[in-house]
Formats: C-alpha cells, structure tokens, sequence
C-alpha cells in the first residue's frame, strides 16, 4: 500500500518506518523540513514539505498515519510554546483534512496520535471516559475531532491515546537513563500517582494492526496492560540500572520549575488497554521489567540512513570501498585528510589513518574495516579516535533499477554518563550536517538530472 505519515521524524516514526517499509509499503513523508528528514528518516521514502502538499495529487495514497506535533514535555507551557504545541496537531491536521476534502484519494484507513492526557479522571476503564477540561485534555479533545473528520470521506479512523513512551533515544528516557545512570534518580512528588506507559515497539506495533485490522476504529488507549506507580517505575528502573535511588522530586519544586507542564508527570492515570488486548493486539513488552531493560541494555547511540541512487550496484559499491573518495564524501569544514591506507580498495583487514578536525579541535582517528563483502557491505571500527566507540556497517540493495545505500552507525561518547549528557545533543547535530553534506554529493555524482 501507499502510505502518507506526518511526524516521521520523531521516536514513533523512526521506529514505524522500518517495519512498514519491511512489509513492501510505499512511504511517502510530509514534513515542515525535508532537509532534516532526509538524514532522520531511517529509510528511503518520497520527502514532500508541507507547502508542497498539492503534489500529493499523483499519489494513490491509501493509508494516512498522522503523527505531527510538537514535543509538549520539552519545555515550560509559555503562550506561546502552548499554542505552537496546539497549532502543530490542531491546524496541520485541519490543513491535511482540507486538502482531503479537495482531492480524490483511495484512502481506506487513517490512523492518528492522541495523548492520554484527554482524561479527565485518575481510573480510566474504557475509551468512553470523560475528557478533561485542562490545556492538554483540550489539545487531544480537538485534535481527535479534527481527525475524526476524516470519517465525512468513508474513512475508517483510529485514534491511539498514547500513554507515557519508553524509547532510548527519545522520550522520557531521554531525559531520565543519564539522571539515573548517575544514582541521582528517585520517587517524582509522592510516587504514588499511576504511569500507564508504553514502550515504542509497541506503539508503532498497534499502528500496524490498525491499518490491517478493519475492527480498529475511534478511540483507541495505546498502554500496556500492566500500568505501575511512580515508586515501582523509579525501583524497577534503578534496579535494572544497579543504582540507587534516593533522591525525589517534590511536586513542588516541579510546578516551580515548569508550571503547568509538571502535571505530564505529577498527573495520576491508570488507564486500561481492555480494547487493544480485544481486537486481537498482542503486546511485545507488556511488562516493564523487560521494556526497561531492552533499553537500558542498548550499548550506545543509533543513526540509521537510507539513499536511492539510480545507479548499478557494482558501480556504488566500487565507489565507496576506494578509499580516496572518502575525502570527497566529507564536509571542508572537518579538514579531513587521508594520511595511510594499508589497501586500496579496502577490504578485511585495511587499516585507514586520518586526521580531521572536530569543532576546531585536531583529531587522529584510525580505523579498520572488520567485514567486506563485495556489492554487499563493508564494515569499519574506529581503533584509535574521539569515540569511545564507532562501528559503521555500509550495505548495499539493488532496488527500481538503482541502489540503496544503508549506513548503519553504532557509536558511545566518551567521559562516561556526563559526557554523553554534554556532549551527545551535538554529535548528533554534527553527524547530521555530515550526512546530509555527503547525501547532497552522492544526489550530484549519482542522479543524472542534477547533472543537467
């Protein structure tokens, strides 16, 4: 099936769109900045901006996965970041309504985000529960009904009403594995208030069933069937971690801090996922335990990236294993120099020195291709440089003609948890400017029409 997805770029989607693309689905991404989304997106899909939405028209669209939205626990509820997080889902879904309205598209499913944070009470038994009267209650309340318009057009349309999600890289645990990590972690106000929680596989895992499954329709809670307290959440998670955990936050100090948005977490709800287990969902971490520690296990950090280059597989793959175009694949502003290559091309074994410049800082990095499977992949480890740890598997699929060219990257920070809490938000940042340098230069080698 064709599918359009809005928020691709964030934990959901970067989880989701490795499965769907997994099962054949054709991907298509709306989004506020294409430039961005080409080095997050883990696969290879059609990018449109949103101002170009009217070229949606050649698209025989049948499925529409509506995640946009801006993060609401990042930060203080001013005015104004309190109507950027309305404007994001209540507007952007109105505009994609409207266009809908406008234009013929097969589309026999639409499934959207929603926010736990509708309820009004602490206990929710069903979906039927009362919506609360509160800024985020009224953010989700009219978010679903923008949504739900969708059915004027004889769409089928789900709402997930996702709950607290657990992720690595993004989320709550983002903020909370480094605090932890360091034994600074405890109880959030009493520890008494109920989290109904989720972990991301699961998330995306739902939305797969919705778009399969016809019984998925209206409102749907996205938690796990085993909600926990705030104080068996912090025990659970320091246990796992081997630290400890003695350090609560009064609900007071969190109020001071950031005001309204301190209720995301003082809030209480225990919410039932009844309706899920019904139509059939089988929860792959339906226990915390096993959600936590999935991701406190995760060695280091993950950047996955997709390109589609019409070009013979033989042809990219000889690029890229001879070493001197690393040079041309790297941005001047990194001062990259080859200094020794033990083989040209590389292959299992090769030993690559150069010296590079990191925020201004010179750098020596070495490292040694460990794998190399001719029009395959190739894989390299850093032996000597700045990370603590660095491994890049290169693969290569024949794909419409041309090539798929998959970067995988396994990297750790060094400075133990500090560093990584300094330092990550601007690796990541820079690998970005690398990669999206490096898309733009294979984009000018490789397609013919940048040529003309």
């Amino acid at each position: 099936m064709k599918i359009l997805i809005t928020g691709a770029t964030g934990s959901v989607g970067n989880t989701l769109l490795p499965l769907l693309a997994e099962k054949g689905h054709e991907l298509i991404v709306l989004t506020r900045n294409s430039k961005t989304a080409h080095v997050r997106l883990p696969v290879d899909c059609k990018i449109i901006e949103w101002e170009e939405i009217s070229t949606l028209k050649e698209e025989n669209i049948e499925v529409v996965i509506n995640l946009c939205g801006e993060n609401v626990a990042s930060g203080r509820w001013t005015a104004k970041r309190k109507q950027a997080i309305y404007d994001s889902r209540i507007l952007l879904t109105r505009n994609l309504i409207d266009y809908f309205r406008e234009s013929f598209h097969p589309i026999k499913t639409w499934v959207s985000a929603s926010a736990t944070g509708i309820y009004e009470n602490s206990i929710v038994p069903d979906e039927s529960s009362p919506s609360g009267q509160d800024f985020l209650a009224k953010v989700c309340k009219d978010w679903e009904e923008e949504n739900f318009k969708a059915k004027d057009f004889n769409i089928r349309t789900t709402a997930l009403r996702i709950g607290i999600v657990l992720d690595f890289d993004g989320g709550a645990m983002q903020k909370l594995l480094p605090i932890f990590k360091l034994g600074l972690g405890g109880n959030i106000s009493n520890g008494n208030q109920w989290m109904s929680w989720i972990h991301v596989r699961d998330v995306a895992g739902i939305i797969m069933d919705a778009i399969d499954n016809p019984s998925y329709e209206g409102p749907l809670n996205a938690v796990s069937p085993n909600p926990i307290t705030n104080r068996d959440f912090t025990s659970t998670l320091a246990a796992i971690l081997k630290r400890p955990a003695l350090f609560p936050v009064p609900g007071w100090i969190l109020k001071l801090l950031f005001g309204e948005m301190s209720q995301i977490v003082i809030k209480s709800q225990k919410i039932s996922s009844g309706r899920a287990k019904n139509l059939g969902y089988r929860f792959i971490y339906p226990k915390l335990e096993r959600a936590l520690k999935i991701i406190c296990d995760q060695p280091g950090h993950i950047m996955r990236m997709e390109q589609w280059v019409p070009q013979p597989i033989d042809k990219i793959f000889d690029f890229f294993t001879d070493p001197k175009n690393l040079e041309i694949l790297t941005p001047k502003f990194l001062k990259f120099k080859i200094l020794r290559t033990t083989s040209s091309p590389i292959r299992k074994g090769t030993l690559l020195d150069y010296s590079l410049k990191i925020r201004k800082i010179p750098i020596r990095w070495q490292s040694k291709i460990t794998e190399c499977i001719p029009e395959v992949r190739f894989s390299d480890e850093q032996t000597k440089g700045p990370y603590k740890f660095w491994y890049h598997t290169h693969e290569f699929f024949e794909k419409n003609g041309g090539t798929i060219i998959r970067d995988r990257i396994f990297y750790k920070l060094p400075g133990w948890i500090p560093g990584d809490i300094i330092a990550h938000w601007f690796v990541k940042k820079d690998l970005e400017k690398i990669f999206f340098y490096r898309r733009e230069v294979i984009e000018k080698l490789f397609n013919p029409k940048e040529k003309n």
